[in-house]
């Protein structure tokens, strides 16, 4: 069986690299970005959209460019040393020990086609450690966030008054797991292909909740796993941060913490080997 030891609360807080003070004034930057990305998709959703389409087949709107651009900008002006990796205007400053993730709207399709399901991911990094995060959906009303060693939180949706803080679930047992994925043609797609049909047949339940929101479930208890390829960095590093901080764990396929394999793998880690092992089983 792989073994995965490495999460919970206590551990995540080990990886926290800077004081208290910094890495919350990283974290009220975020929302404030937040803040602004909200009004720029807000003020275009279910409007007539300006569409290109990208080199990779997929599409960009001009809300997407218009949110990268001012956030980009906060940053510059904010933290001039900084580096920044975002989705639609690249990398910055690759030699920076501290660099932003950025995902100015994370399920851009749901947004083209109304559909409330997409989102603004910001994220920020020392020294190759995720230190804060925020996820804002605000077609949902709600956001999401997280810092190194004080938790993941939502705000918004029946819990508008107060943040509520968020944890995986506590079920270890296969037949009783609620699977996620972003969709079946994405994970046929994948190097686990075989192993994640027998997967889904195994599990208590499965649905296709895709992007941010799946990881959201999973770091509130709602799911035991979500599972996509075909990334990149600005799409995982908010949500990665939100998981490891309500106790649960991510990796690749291959069971590695690492942004780069374009492979997001969380689960609440008491099924993390688990459900590895199943879809490795029949795997090329």
């Amino acid at each position: 069986m792989i073994q995965t030891e490495d999460y919970g609360p206590e551990w995540s807080a080990s990886l926290r690299r800077g004081s208290a003070a910094e890495i919350e004034s990283w974290l009220r930057f975020a929302q404030d970005a937040a803040d602004e990305a909200d009004r720029i998709a807000l003020g275009a959703y279910q409007t007539e959209l300006h569409v290109d389409t990208k080199l990779d087949g997929t599409f960009v709107t001009d809300a997407d460019r218009t949110i990268e651009q001012a956030i980009r900008q906060r940053i510059a002006d904010a933290y001039p040393g900084h580096g920044v990796v975002g989705e639609e205007f690249g990398q910055e400053g690759s030699g920076a020990a501290e660099r932003w993730y950025l995902d100015p709207i994370d399920g851009t399709h749901n947004f083209m086609r109304g559909l409330p399901l997409f989102g603004t991911l910001l994220a920020v990094e020392r020294d190759g450690e995720l230190q804060a995060s925020v996820v804002s959906a605000p077609a949902l009303g709600q956001r999401w966030y997280a810092s190194r060693g004080t938790g993941s939180w939502v705000v918004g949706g029946v819990n508008a008054a107060e943040p509520r803080r968020l944890r995986v679930s506590t079920v270890d047992r296969l037949d009783q797991t609620q699977v996620l994925f972003r969709s079946v043609n994405d994970m046929h797609d994948s190097r686990v292909s075989a192993g994640f049909d027998r997967l889904i047949r195994a599990v208590w339940r499965e649905r296709g909740f895709g992007d941010f929101w799946g990881y959201t479930l999973v770091a509130d208890g709602a799911a035991e796993a979500m599972m996509e390829q075909d990334l990149g960095p600005w799409d995982l590093a908010a949500p990665w941060l939100l998981v490891e901080e309500a106790g649960g764990r991510v990796t690749d396929f291959d069971d590695r913490r690492s942004l780069d394999r374009g492979e997001g793998f969380a689960t609440n880690g008491r099924l993390h080997g688990i459900v590895l092992e199943q879809l490795h089983i029949g795997a090329g």
